[in-house]
């Protein structure tokens, strides 16, 4: 039986296509209620955080967050996975034969742009299947974890969603950075993280604070992936200045480093480097 109660978000910066969707969806799944439709990445996990849908349609290239970058975030803002199942998700793109790949190799559901009614209804018949035979409470965190390992392959997947470019063939060793009105060289080896705060990234050594504004999706290829581990979506740590690793009452994960007082909270998405700590 399908659930009474199906619930989906649509996030789809073209408004004629989010139009034809729900158009489609009304046919296929005539039962579905949507809850939204939204035009951004932000937007949707805005909604889809206070209106808990069962599905989410996320378009992969939207402006400002795509929508691989809104499931990252959303999942790592899920309150409670066992009060309320993690959604199930569908990512839209357009033709792109890597992305395509990419998502059957981790299984992730995905239409193609303009959608075509029968694969939409292949799609259903999962969603509905998924839905119904959802497992008790005590699973839904596992689930989570599983949607989250199928996220982090999808973001390392050169190209998709701006996911970052091949590394460079010579790690950075010298970041230009300003402090005030002056501009310094400031060594990579002395920088112990990096933290996106608005519209600049702050870098971070054991006693000044800088300001670049390169993006943190364009510095991670310049940098050593084993020297600097990403532990948030805006944070990246040095690995060996990290001391101790703390769990709070809620579960969540935080880091202290040498040489800094604060502790960076771990997104779900990367708290698995940690499990063993």
């Amino acid at each position: 039986m399908t659930p009474p109660t199906a619930r989906a978000l649509i996030a789809e910066d073209e408004p004629l296509l989010a139009a034809a969707l729900q158009q489609e969806l009304a046919r296929a799944w005539p039962d579905l209620q949507i809850v939204a439709s939204v035009s951004d990445g932000l937007s949707a996990v805005r909604q889809a955080l206070a209106l808990r849908p069962d599905v989410l349609f996320l378009d992969i290239r939207m402006p400002g967050q795509s929508g691989l970058d809104a499931a990252v975030q959303l999942a790592d803002a899920w309150p409670d996975p066992a009060a309320r199942p993690f959604p199930a998700l569908v990512f839209v793109s357009a033709y792109e034969q890597y992305a395509v790949q990419a998502f059957e190799a981790q299984a992730m559901d995905y239409l193609l742009k303009p959608v075509q009614p029968a694969r939409l209804q292949g799609t259903v018949q999962r969603l509905r299947h998924a839905l119904v035979n959802r497992m008790p409470r005590a699973s839904n965190a596992i689930d989570l974890e599983a949607t989250m390992a199928q996220l982090r392959h999808l973001l390392a997947t050169p190209g998709l969603a701006g996911a970052a470019p091949a590394a460079a063939a010579a790690p950075l060793a010298f970041i230009q950075a300003s402090s005030g009105s002056r501009i310094h060289m400031v060594p990579v080896a002395d920088v112990l993280y990096f933290e996106a705060a608005d519209k600049y990234l702050r870098v971070l050594t054991a006693a000044r604070e800088y300001l670049i504004r390169t993006p943190l999706k364009e510095l991670i290829p310049q940098l050593d992936p084993q020297v600097f581990w990403q532990i948030h979506r805006g944070t990246l740590v040095r690995a060996s200045a990290i001391t101790a690793v703390a769990r709070d009452a809620a579960g969540k994960l935080h880091l202290e480093l040498a040489g800094r007082p604060e502790k960076l909270p771990v997104s779900r998405l990367h708290a698995h480097r940690f499990r063993a700590m």
